[in-house]
């Protein structure tokens, strides 16, 4: 695969792809460390996307939540019953068209959400002010500028 990906005697673009997959791996593993950090319970990762979702764009059906993750509105409402039955999400009527109902987050939800940033954000404060000089800490704000480039591309 590396052969197909990388020109032979190339040794830039070789070292691009070391790159590539090296920052992968530390990525991951900087991700399943946060995730320690606040651990959203025994939700689902298909809960998560939901309470996500309802987070960024704000009330949603659950038409709308289901075209969102590629599935049929019966899976959807399995999700959200159980999301409202563990007081995450809660329906009103929609005020345009009555018949449907839409689902917003509590703010037990909006709460448990913040909390777990928080939980995250200060573990990462700590381990970038234990683990890593003044010196290393300007050169991690120049990776975080061009992993934003990376991010945006």
């Amino acid at each position: 695969m590396k052969d197909q990906l990388v020109p032979r005697n190339d040794p830039q673009a070789a070292r691009a792809l070391a790159l590539a997959a090296e920052l992968r791996v530390v990525a991951g593993r900087l991700i399943r460390r946060l995730r320690e950090q606040a651990d959203a319970g025994d939700l689902t990762p298909s809960q998560k996307s939901v309470l996500l979702h309802l987070e960024r764009e704000g009330p949603a059906t659950v038409t709308v939540l289901a075209r969102a993750q590629n599935m049929r509105p019966q899976s959807m409402g399995a999700i959200v019953s159980a999301l409202e039955a563990a007081g995450l999400v809660n329906g009103a009527p929609d005020p345009d068209d009555g018949r449907q109902t839409m689902l917003s987050l509590t703010a037990a939800c909006r709460e448990m959400i913040a909390t777990g940033r928080a939980a995250r954000q200060d573990w990462l404060f700590r381990a970038i002010q234990a683990s890593l000089d003044p010196k290393e800490q300007e050169r991690l704000a120049e990776a975080v500028e061009l992993l934003k480039r990376l991010a945006d591309s």
